[in-house]
């Protein structure tokens, strides 16, 4: 519905289904969220949305806040203490399975 990729554009219905998603710990759909807030100039809203996916793991989101940290929006203790979460989430997700699944 954002795009309009096959249906009608339409914000209201792009902005319920990512909520649905993200309710239901999708963490792109978070992000998207917090683009969608921060483009509205809501930056409170904005870093909430960047804070739950990057303590998830999603490194994009630690990119987003990352960039309002640089301009001042998000406090250098905020932040680090947001990275310090991200990187817990993604060394929990670590295993030898995983390296040995990966694909070059």
């Amino acid at each position: 519905y954002g795009d309009g990729q096959g249906v009608k554009k339409d914000e209201k219905k792009e902005i319920h289904h990512l909520e649905q998603a993200a309710i239901g710990g999708h963490t792109n759909a978070r992000n998207g969220l917090g683009c969608i807030e921060g483009y509205r100039g809501q930056h409170d809203r904005a870093i909430k949305h960047f804070t739950i996916a990057a303590k998830q793991g999603h490194d994009e989101s630690v990119g987003n806040l990352k960039k309002l940290y640089k301009v001042g929006k998000v406090s250098k203790e905020d932040f680090a203490a947001t990275v310090r979460a991200y990187q817990a989430a993604v060394d929990a997700t670590k295993s030898p399975q995983r390296e040995a699944a990966k694909v070059d």
